[in-house]
């Protein structure tokens, strides 16, 4: 059965590998091979650690377990882990645009935080 198997090793990079297992193969024997393949050799590293944590993987955006079967034709992610919680990245951004006195923040209450 082919599959193929998307990794990000860092930012606007993705690599995208074709992977034939036997029918019936789990995530953990497709990360088996994927560990082994040529292409990924110069990441190495960034996929075992990436793989070290636990929602680390998914197929076709949906978060499993490394013992969930494979279908023919799945596509199988490796997630890297957040480096910034996005609310928190979220609310940097925010403070950085300035005051915000116009729009929907135009009239604030006397005291409030910047956005409420």
């Amino acid at each position: 059965m082919q599959i193929v198997c998307v990794f990000s090793p860092g930012p606007r990079q993705t690599i995208e590998v074709y992977l034939s297992l036997e029918e019936g193969a789990s995530v953990g024997n497709a990360f088996q091979v994927l560990k082994a393949h040529p292409d990924l050799q110069d990441h190495l590293n960034a996929l075992q650690e990436a793989l070290q944590h636990k929602r680390c993987h998914g197929i076709w955006g949906r978060t499993v377990n490394s013992t969930e079967s494979l279908k023919p034709g799945d596509r199988l992610e490796v997630y890297r882990p957040l480096l910034v919680d996005p609310k928190l990245a979220r609310k940097q951004r925010f403070k950085g645009q300035g005051k915000g006195r116009t729009g929907l923040f135009a009239r604030r209450r006397v005291g409030s935080v910047a956005g409420y």
